[in-house]
């Protein structure tokens, strides 16, 4: 379980395909206090280091990992947002995070706002999942309150240190993002669907 509240950026080193899996090699700053076994989010997917070198390690993603996320896309020299798994008894300063994503959004539109940004993010509605104004929802493992709540996109408002510290700086129109629905969302929309 994770917060949503990302640690630091992390830049992948190296990617190498094994049949339908992916090993991705992580450059880090948390790598020294990193273990074998435990589970990371990249940039919201929860992934388990598998190997640890001085500076970086490695996770595995499997085929059905790939379908649903954005890592596909990912390319050596990229930045992704990393958070360590929570710890019973911490502060919940983002929310209930599971660290599996529930679809990809595309970002439609940046804009500037003195000082702030809102990012608009379209998603595939016929995977039933919703958002809530004034919600929960997780973009590329960041925790974030939705605003413009529609059937299929939702905005955002980034505030600086956000933009500075995740890789929200990198995300421009087109860019594809992981999303997790809040768990609260997820099970409003399940009644709903049970109703109807």
């Amino acid at each position: 379980m994770f917060t949503g509240i990302v640690e630091t950026l992390g830049t992948i080193k190296e990617i190498k395909k094994d049949n339908d899996n992916l090993h991705v090699t992580i450059l880090s700053g948390l790598t020294p206090e990193l273990k074998i076994d435990q589970s990371v989010s990249h940039n919201g997917v929860c992934l388990t280091v598998v190997a640890l070198s001085e500076d970086s390690y490695t996770v595995t993603a499997i085929k059905e990992t790939l379908e649903k996320t954005n890592l596909r896309d990912w390319k050596e020299g990229d930045m992704i947002n990393l958070e360590r798994g929570m710890k019973l008894g911490d502060r919940l300063d983002g929310h209930i995070v599971q660290g599996h994503v529930d679809q990809t959004g595309v970002c439609k539109s940046v804009e500037e706002a003195n000082g702030s940004w809102y990012y608009t993010f379209e998603y595939d509605k016929n995977l039933s999942n919703i958002t809530i104004e004034k919600g929960s929802i997780t973009v590329n493992g960041v925790s974030l309150t939705v605003v413009n709540s529609k059937l299929n996109e939702f905005s955002v408002a980034i505030i600086p240190y956000t933009h500075e510290h995740t890789n929200f700086k990198y995300i421009q129109p087109g860019t594809v993002i992981n999303l997790e629905f809040d768990v609260i969302g997820k099970y409003v929309s399940r009644i709903h669907e049970l109703r109807n």
